[in-house]
């Protein structure tokens, strides 16, 4: 996997990026000036992230592994080490499916009736690969999603949800707060 150097993430046109930021080349982005991106990201091939109006805000020590897409206009927020599986598609943005409108971004937006609305994880939050998450819905401190999980809604701090649509499968350790303190005396 080929990284972009620095000058390359300059020419990208980020809103800010921070230290020791791995994107690979094979990333896609747009809307790159509604992207913030924290210190010690990790950002794999064929992902794409787009930004709306409202932008994608990344945190410190998140990883993003390959074909993950991050679209929608509503603001996407991933808070300090969370970690996206491969395969990953979270949406602030939904076409109204009932037929009493036209979808997608091709059509005049006044024949449409698209949903915004923020999605925010907090920190320490792992998402299994192949796991959608739709507008609206909040992961609080520590949720972990099983992989192939639907998540719409609020996630409870520590707790595992898996399934379509995710329900709660069990508890996580805090161990993480603990392990996260020598992390930040080393940096």
């Amino acid at each position: 996997m080929g990284w972009l150097s620095l000058n390359d993430l300059k020419k990208v046109g980020f809103k800010s990026f921070g230290n020791n930021v791995l994107i690979s080349d094979k990333a896609s982005f747009h809307n790159t000036s509604n992207i913030t991106i924290g210190s010690n990201v990790r950002i794999d091939d064929f992902c794409v992230i787009s930004a709306g109006s409202d932008g994608v805000i990344i945190g410190d020590f998140v990883h993003i592994a390959v074909y993950t897409s991050i679209i929608g206009k509503g603001t996407i927020t991933i808070k300090d080490y969370c970690n996206i599986s491969s395969r990953v598609s979270i949406y602030s943005s939904s076409d109204d499916y009932s037929g009493e409108f036209m979808t997608n971004p091709m059509v005049p937006a006044y024949l449409t009736n698209v949903h915004h609305q923020g999605v925010t994880l907090e920190k320490h939050c792992i998402v299994g690969s192949g796991s959608v998450i739709l507008p609206g819905a909040k992961l609080d401190v520590g949720v972990a999603i099983g992989a192939l999980s639907l998540i719409k809604g609020f996630c409870n701090q520590f707790t595992i949800y898996a399934g379509v649509p995710a329900k709660i499968v069990g508890l996580r350790k805090m161990n993480i707060l603990e392990l996260e303190k020598k992390i930040n005396v080393l940096f």
